[in-house]
């Protein structure tokens, strides 16, 4: 072990040349805070064996990360507290270069401000060289969805944990691979345009689009940056993919949600025939209005595209009459909306989401149309 550790020679991330960083973060690489779904780093390694130092924290729900080494997906796993090194790779041929992708698979976890996974060095016995910039950026901003939530695990599993977390079996990932793209997720599970499944009109990720990951609260992550404005003129995305709407849908059917601090309650509304109260669905489509107006004040040059449909549809015809108004109102003609396929009993994964083979089914379609965009 001792003649091992002699030859692996460790690197800060601050001190690599050759390091792609992945996902929206502060800049900071001392050490590297990976905030969202997806967010990764990626080497260009030679070596016979490769190492990577992390620190990991949380109260409730422990990090996962998944490895690809040249693109094929060799392991995924927990990651428990403390700062220590995880092995990447062991005893490949010395002179191949490989190229390495370290993977966080859970979503921000805004439920939990303990929640934090970090990278401080990588140690290895070879060399890193540049890692290419792809042809294409594309941003996914979502829910539960986007987050991968129930992607992996059995169709028979029910609770709410970072197990059934993935941002490999995931639309979006697999979009980006489609059409060789570098990609970005910002997403929380249970969140909308408006307001959550049950009502909350603070969880809505239009408020916290513009900062770095403002979902996270708690004195650490606002230290850490989490709350900073993002800098959009550091990545450019040629494609927005907003896949919201469905926990909208789900607040009409949710009981009431009360806020303690001022005790007014929020609710969106059904009528007695079933349909939804006129005045909430407005105030669904001017959430969608609104948002589109950011999306372009902070992404002038992107398409954007609002793809919806993996657990059904109701608040599509809302959505479409949202977007023609923005249209109308702005004269914006690269806005345009997408149908995802819809999840059936074959393709359903855990926690009744979609599962892997729906994810496919949607990246096929969606990837296609993008393409025609560009």
């Amino acid at each position: 072990m001792n003649k091992t550790n002699e030859r692996l020679k460790v690197h800060a991330l601050t001190d690599m040349k050759h390091l792609k960083v992945h996902g929206r973060t502060t800049g900071c690489l001392a050490p590297l805070t990976l905030f969202w779904t997806g967010s990764a780093v990626e080497i260009n390694a030679r070596g016979t064996e490769l190492w990577m130092e992390v620190e990991v924290e949380y109260d409730t729900y422990e990090p996962w990360i998944s490895i690809l080494v040249n693109s094929a997906h060799v392991s995924r796993q927990m990651l428990t507290a403390g700062r220590y090194w995880l092995c990447v790779f062991r005893g490949m041929s010395g002179d191949a270069i490989k190229n390495v992708q370290i993977i966080k698979d859970v979503q921000a976890m805004s439920a939990d401000s303990g929640c934090c996974l970090q990278i401080h060095a990588v140690k290895g016995d070879g060399e890193f060289l540049p890692v290419a910039e792809k042809p294409y950026k594309l941003e996914f901003i979502g829910d539960s969805i986007t987050s991968g939530e129930g992607a992996v695990g059995a169709r028979a599993e029910t609770d709410w944990i970072s197990m059934w977390f993935s941002a490999i079996d995931n639309y979006s990932t697999m979009t980006a691979a489609a059409l060789n793209a570098d990609y970005r997720i910002i997403s929380q599970s249970g969140w909308g345009v408006l307001t959550s499944w049950d009502n909350n009109p603070r969880c809505n990720l239009p408020d916290y689009y513009e900062q770095v990951c403002g979902v996270l609260t708690g004195e650490k992550n606002e230290a850490l940056g989490a709350t900073d404005a993002h800098d959009f003129n550091s990545w450019q995305p040629d494609v927005v993919v907003v896949n919201l709407g469905t926990n909208d849908w789900g607040a009409f059917h949710s009981p009431a949600w009360t806020d303690e601090a001022t005790g007014r309650i929020y609710k969106q509304r059904l009528k007695e025939d079933g349909a939804c109260h006129e005045e909430d669905l407005k105030a669904f489509e001017h959430a969608v209005e609104r948002f589109l107006a950011k999306l372009r004040h902070n992404n002038p040059q992107a398409h954007i595209v609002w793809a919806y449909g993996m657990l059904g549809i109701p608040m599509m015809p809302a959505i479409y009459r949202a977007a023609n108004a923005y249209a109308q109102r702005t004269g914006d003609r690269k806005v345009s909306i997408f149908q995802l396929p819809s999840t059936n009993d074959e393709t359903v994964g855990a926690r009744r989401h979609p599962g892997r083979k729906a994810h496919e089914k949607a990246a096929q379609e969606l990837s296609e149309y993008i393409k025609g965009l560009l």
